[in-house]
């Protein structure tokens, strides 16, 4: 009980000081706009945006909803599509040489760019922005996985093998919890990913989500409502990177276990 309220106190101050630098950078991008009485539609005060968030919050709900809902379908089929791509590629090393510098080049091609023929192929409905999601989401998972499952410890392999262990035991076992570190730090990644991803596919073209919601507040110059809105896109990838954080301390249990042992 005691080490478990030593931790949170440790992390609370771990954190103090970032907290305290974005407290002071609040005050003076607030009393800048005070001080030189900037119009909101040039730069709004931070008072001033938490304002319109107040007031715009119920018409933001469902948008926030549907990017939301965007995001995590993109997500999860992204990591369904690169751990089946990646182990098939770990399976196979001779398609892990033909095919990776082609997943790295595929990174190079704008989004905004190919966005206009997913619109064309599938409609302005839930599909497009989907592959958009799956797109972006889709690198930092394959390599990650790929790394992590080619990094695994050879001494641990041979013991495995030394133990007669089959090859599907030696990646249960030993290749796949070696890899999920590295899974883990991508699946972060693409988690901020996802939710740009879908508020650039709402962004150039959709009916609702926060990237239509953001457009209709930038084509009537009303400043305070696209912070408000950009607000509400961090705060909505923070709350995904925290799930998958959570759901990192739950699978890799026995590392964080490890290093409070240590600590």
């Amino acid at each position: 009980m005691r080490r478990s309220a030593s931790t949170v106190t440790n992390r609370i101050r771990d954190r103090l000081p970032s907290m305290a630098a974005g407290l002071l950078f609040i005050l003076l991008w607030e009393a800048f706009c005070r001080l030189l009485g900037l119009a909101e539609y040039i730069l709004p005060a931070p008072s001033a945006i938490i304002a319109a968030l107040v007031r715009q919050f119920d018409l933001m709900l469902p948008h926030i909803g549907v990017t939301l809902f965007t995001a995590m379908s993109g997500f999860i089929l992204s990591l369904l599509v690169a751990a089946f791509f990646s182990l098939i590629m770990d399976l196979f090393p001779v398609l892990r040489r033909a095919l990776y510098p082609y997943i790295v080049v595929s990174q190079t091609i704008p989004i905004i760019f190919i966005y206009p023929l997913f619109l064309i192929w599938f409609g302005f409905g839930l599909t497009a922005k989907v592959v958009v999601v799956v797109l972006v989401c889709f690198f930092p998972v394959a390599v990650s996985l790929i790394d992590g499952l080619q990094n695994t410890d050879p001494d641990l392999i041979d013991l495995f093998r030394g133990m007669r262990a089959k090859p599907l035991q030696i990646f249960l076992q030993v290749r796949l919890p070696g890899a999920l570190p590295n899974l883990f730090s991508g699946l972060r990644i693409a988690a901020t990913y996802s939710v740009m991803g879908a508020v650039i596919g709402e962004w150039l073209g959709a009916q609702t989500g926060m990237g239509v919601y953001m457009m209709r507040s930038y084509k009537t110059f009303n400043t305070p409502r696209v912070f408000a809105a950009i607000l509400v896109v961090v705060i909505v990838s923070l709350m995904v990177v925290t799930a998958v954080s959570l759901a990192e301390r739950f699978f890799l249990s026995w590392k964080y276990a490890n290093l409070r042992s240590k600590s």
